[in-house]
C-alpha cells in the first residue's frame, strides 16, 4: 500500500469517532469532537488522517482550504455510501436523535422477523459469555462512552500511521464498537453497528481511490463532491467469492493413530490456508482487512475495486493457487473464485433486487468452476505430473517421498506439529522451510511459535505475518486476530469412551445452519416483498455474528452447558474437529454430545431471536471404527435432518430416529426418556430385562401376538400388594402410558428412541 492508501484507510477507520466522544458527554460536531481528540489525546499528528475526520461530511467540506485531489473527499464519499446502506427508517419512527438509544439487533428484521431487541451496554470479549438480544430495557450513557473512549485512546497511542498496524486498529475497533450503534436516528433502525459502519466505509474508500486512478481521475471535489451523484452510478467495485473445494475428504483421509489431534490439525491448517491466500491477495490488491466481508467454512467474500490489474490478480492468484494445490495434494483439493461488477447503487440495493443479483451472479461463476475445474492446460499438466516417491503416504494414499513413518511430508508435519497447532496461540508465516513447517500457497510455510519466539522472528527478513488465536493483540506486524472454536477436553478418542455415562462409545455430531445461502441473499427482503433492507451492510454485520457464534462463542458455551437429560451442567467432554461460519463438527462422549447440540441449538435459537434454525446428525461409535466412515455416515444422518420438513431436526444413530428440535426434546426427553428414568429408578427390582424386552415387542410391533405379550409384560411389572403407594402409582402411571405410546407409530417411534436413550446411559461397563 502506497502512503497515501494507508492514510486513507486510517483516516476512513476513525472519521466517525468523534460520535463516541461526542455521546460521552462532548456535546460539540462530532467531526470537530474526532478531530480533537486524535490530535490531543490519542496523539495522531498526520493532518491527511486528522482531515479524513473533521472534513467527513459534505457541510464542512464546502468550506475546507483543502486540496482538490484531498484523500478526505474519499472519506466523505464511502461515508456516504455506506451510510446509505446502512440507514433504513423504521416504520413507527420519530425524528430527532436520542444518544442513549442502544445497538439493535440484525436478527429484528431477518427472515420475516418484526423484533424489538437490542444489546446491552459490551465491549466485544467472547470469553466473557454470549451476547444475547434483550427485551429489557437499555439505554446507553456518557460512563459506558467514557470507558470506551479510554480502551481506544490506550491503544491507539500504540499504533503508528503503517501497513502493519491496519489490523490491529481493526481489532481495537471492533473490539470496543460492535455493540455501539452507528446511527442514533430515532426515524431509523439502530442495527449496524459503528464497527461494521467505519469497516465497510474503509472498504469503500480504498476501492474507491484505485478505481479513479485507474480511471485517471484526480480532481476528487468535482468527481465524488461536486458531481457525487453521477460516482454513484459508476461501476467501481468488484464484490468477490473464494470456496474451496474437498475440504471434508482431506480432513478426513488419516488413520485411525492419533485420529483426533489429526483431524483437528488438519482442519485448522485448512482454515490457515484460507486466511493465508485472503491475505496474499489482499497484499497484492493494496488493500486490508477492512475489505474481507466474511470467510469461514471455505469460502469468503471481499469488496475489491473495479479496475484491470484487480481483474488480472484475481485470475492469476486463482491459476497459481489451484497449481500449487495440484502440486502439493493432487486433485484433493481445488479453490473456485468469481466475482460481479457493481455500483454504490448497487451495495445498497438500488435499483431492488440489484444487491441480490450480485450474489446470484458470483453463485453462478463459482459452481461452473466446480464442475469444470480443469482446462486443457491443466489436465495435460496431471497427465505429465510425475511422482516425487515410489511410496504410498499411510495418511492420505498419495505417491510421494515417504519417511520411515511411511508418512508424506504434509502429512508428517501435520502430525507432528499437531499439539502445537492446537494449543499455541501464535501462527506465523515465513518465506523459508524450516523443519517441520507446513506448506502455504505462494512459496510461503507456516509453523507455531510461542511469543518470545514470535518477537524474535519479527526481526528477521523471512518473517512475512502472523495469526493470533481468540485474542487481540496490538502492535507491530500482528496483523490477524482469527476467532477459532478450538474447544477440547481430551486428546483422543479412547478418552472420550472412557468419559461416557453407560455404554462406552464416542458421539460424533455434524450440523450446520439451516437456508443460510438464502438467508444471505434474501433474508432481509420483508414479507411484503420490500428488499430496501437488503444491503451490504446488513450481509456484513449477519456474516460477522454468525462467525463470532461459531467460532468465538462456541468455546464458552461449551465450557458451561446446560444441566440436560444425559449429563449434568458445566464442562462439556467434547472437542470441535471444526466450527466454521455456519456448520460444526464435534465428537466427544456419546451423551454429551447429544446434550452439546441441544445446547448448541438452544443457544442459536437465542442469539439469532428465532430466525435461523440449524440440522445434524448424531452417530455413536467404538473408539477404533474408522473416522472417514464415521464422517460419511454422519454426514448422512445430517442429510436425514435437512430432508425432514422445515428442516429444524435432529437425528440420532439412523435414519429412524429423525425428529424436529420440538418433538426431540418435548416428547422424547423431556416425557418418554423422563418418565423412564422415573420409573425405573424408583423401582430397583425391576430390572433392565424388563425394558429389553418392552424394546424388542415395540420394535416387532407388527407381529399381532406381540401385543398381548406387550401387555402381559406390563403386568408382570407391577408391584406386588406390600410396595409403597408411591411406587405403586408410579408404577399406574407408566403402564398406562407405555400402553397409550404403543398404540400410534409416531408415538412408538419416539418411545423406542427414549428406551435407546436409556438403555445406553445405564449400560453396566461389562455389558458393553
Amino acid at each position: 500500500m502506497t502512503e497515501r492508501q494507508i492514510k486513507l484507510a486510517v483516516g476512513s477507520m476513525l472519521h466517525d469517532i468523534g460520535k463516541v466522544v461526542y455521546r460521552s458527554g462532548d456535546g460539540r460536531n462530532h467531526s470537530q469532537s474526532g478531530y480533537d481528540y486524535l490530535k490531543n489525546e490519542a496523539g495522531i499528528q498526520d493532518a491527511d488522517i486528522l482531515d479524513c475526520v473533521r472534513f467527513h461530511h459534505g457541510s464542512n467540506l464546502k468550506g475546507a482550504s483543502i486540496d482538490s485531489g484531498h484523500i478526505a473527499y474519499i472519506t466523505y464519499y464511502a461515508d456516504n455510501v455506506a451510510a446509505a446502506a446502512d440507514r433504513r427508517e423504521r416504520q413507527e419512527g420519530e425524528a430527532g436523535f436520542d444518544k442513549k438509544v442502544p445497538l439493535e439487533s440484525i436478527f429484528n428484521i431477518l427472515n420475516g422477523n418484526h423484533g424489538h431487541s437490542h444489546y446491552a451496554r459490551q465491549v466485544l470479549n467472547p470469553k466473557d459469555g454470549i451476547i444475547y438480544p434483550t427485551e429489557e430495557k437499555v439505554e446507553m450513557d456518557d460512563g459506558f462512552y467514557k470507558t470506551v473512549i479510554s480502551n481506544i485512546t490506550e491503544n491507539l497511542r500504540g499504533i503508528d500511521g503503517s501497513q502493519e498496524y491496519l489490523n490491529s486498529l481493526l481489532s481495537v475497533l471492533e473490539a470496543n464498537l460492535s455493540y455501539i450503534p452507528s446511527s442514533t436516528s430515532k426515524k431509523e433502525l439502530t442495527d449496524i453497528s459503528l464497527y461494521d459502519h467505519v469497516k465497510i466505509t474503509a472498504a469503500i474508500a480504498l476501492c474507491t481511490e484505485q478505481y479513479l486512478e485507474a480511471e485517471g481521475i484526480r480532481d476528487y471535489k468535482k468527481e465524488l463532491f461536486e458531481q457525487g451523484e453521477k460516482a454513484y452510478e459508476k461501476p467501481m467495485f468488484l464484490l468477490y467469492s473464494m470456496d474451496i473445494s474437498g475440504i471434508q475428504n482431506f480432513i478426513y483421509t488419516i488413520s485411525s493413530k492419533g485420529a483426533l489431534r489429526g483431524l483437528r490439525a488438519r482442519s485448522f491448517y485448512l482454515e490457515i490456508v484460507m486466511e493465508h491466500m485472503i491475505d496474499e491477495l489482499l497484499d497484492r490488491l493494496s488493500l486490508c482487512r477492512a475489505n474481507l466481508i466474511y470467510s469461514g467454512g471455505g469460502h469468503c467474500y471481499l469488496l475489491l475495486p473495479n479496475t484491470a490489474d484487480a481483474r488480472g490478480i484475481l485470475e492469476d492468484q486463482e491459476r497459481k493457487v489451484n497449481r500449487w494445490f495440484m502440486d502439493t495434494f493432487g486433485i484433493s483439493l481445488y479453490v473456485a473464485g468469481g466475482y460481479a461488477t457493481c455500483s454504490a447503487k448497487s451495495l445498497r440495493n438500488e435499483p431492488k433486487g440489484s444487491y441480490s443479483e450480485l450474489y446470484s451472479t458470483i453463485s453462478r461463476i463459482v459452481s461452473g468452476k466446480k464442475a469444470h475445474r480443469y482446462g486443457a492446460e491443466e489436465i495435460l499438466r496431471l497427465n505429465k505430473v510425475s511422482h516425487k516417491g515410489d511410496r504410498e503416504c499411510k495418511i492420505c494414499h498419495r505417491m510421494d517421498r515417504t519417511d520411515e513413518e511411511e508418512r508424506c511430508p504434509v502429512c508428517a508435519a501435520l502430525e507432528e506439529m499437531s499439539s502445537a497447532i492446537l494449543y499455541q496461540k501464535f501462527f506465523t508465516v515465513i518465506t523459508e522451510r524450516e523443519e517441520g513447517t507446513l506448506p502455504l500457497p505462494g512459496e510461503k510455510y507456516l509453523t507455531a511459535d510461542t511469543k518470545p519466539q514470535l518477537i524474535k522472528r519479527m526481526e528477521q527478513e523471512s518473517y512475512v505475518r502472523s495469526y493470533t488465536k481468540n485474542d487481540i493483540y496490538t502492535g507491530k506486524h500482528v496483523t490477524t486476530k482469527l476467532w477459532v472454536g478450538d474447544y477440547t477436553t481430551g486428546d483422543s478418542f479412547d478418552e472420550f469412551t472412557a468419559k461416557a455415562q453407560g455404554i462406552e462409545r464416542l458421539g460424533v455430531l455434524r450440523a450446520d445452519v439451516d437456508n443460510l445461502g438464502h438467508t444471505f441473499v434474501y433474508g432481509f427482503q420483508r414479507p411484503n416483498g420490500d428488499d430496501s433492507y437488503v444491503t451490504l451492510s446488513r450481509t456484513a454485520a449477519l456474516s460477522r455474528q454468525l462467525s463470532l457464534f461459531f467460532k468465538g462463542y462456541i468455546n464458552g458455551l461449551l465450557a458451561n452447558g446446560d444441566s440436560c437429560a444425559l449429563s449434568g451442567g458445566g464442562e462439556r467432554n467434547v472437542t470441535i474437529v471444526y466450527s466454521g461460519g455456519d456448520d460444526v463438527f464435534l465428537v466427544g462422549a456419546w451423551n454429551e454430545v447429544i446434550d452439546t447440540f441441544t445446547d448448541l441449538h438452544k443457544a442459536l435459537e437465542r442469539f439469532t431471536q428465532g430466525t435461523l434454525t440449524i440440522s445434524g446428525g448424531i452417530g455413536i461409535y467404538p473408539s477404533g471404527y474408522p473416522i472417514n466412515v464415521m464422517a460419511r455416515e454422519v454426514a448422512e444422518l445430517e442429510d436425514c435432518s435437512k430432508a425432514h420438513d422445515g428442516k429444524n431436526a435432529v437425528t440420532l444413530f439412523d435414519e429412524n430416529n429423525t425428529y424436529g428440535w420440538k418433538e426431540f426434546t418435548d416428547d422424547v426427553l423431556r416425557e418418554k426418556f423422563r418418565e423412564m428414568q422415573t420409573f425405573f429408578e424408583s423401582s430397583s427390582d425391576r430390572g433392565k430385562a424388563f425394558l429389553y424386552h418392552l424394546l424388542e415387542l415395540l420394535r416387532n410391533e407388527k407381529e399381532i401376538i406381540n401385543t398381548a405379550r406387550y401387555v402381559y409384560l406390563l403386568s408382570r411389572m407391577e408391584p406386588d400388594q406390600n410396595s409403597p403407594t408411591e411406587q405403586k402409582n408410579a408404577y399406574r402411571r407408566f403402564a398406562e402410558k407405555m400402553y397409550q405410546w404403543r398404540k400410534e407409530p409416531e408415538s412408538r417411534r419416539r418411545v423406542i428412541t427414549a428406551m435407546y436413550l436409556y438403555t445406553y446411559l445405564t449400560r453396566e461397563k461389562e455389558e458393553n
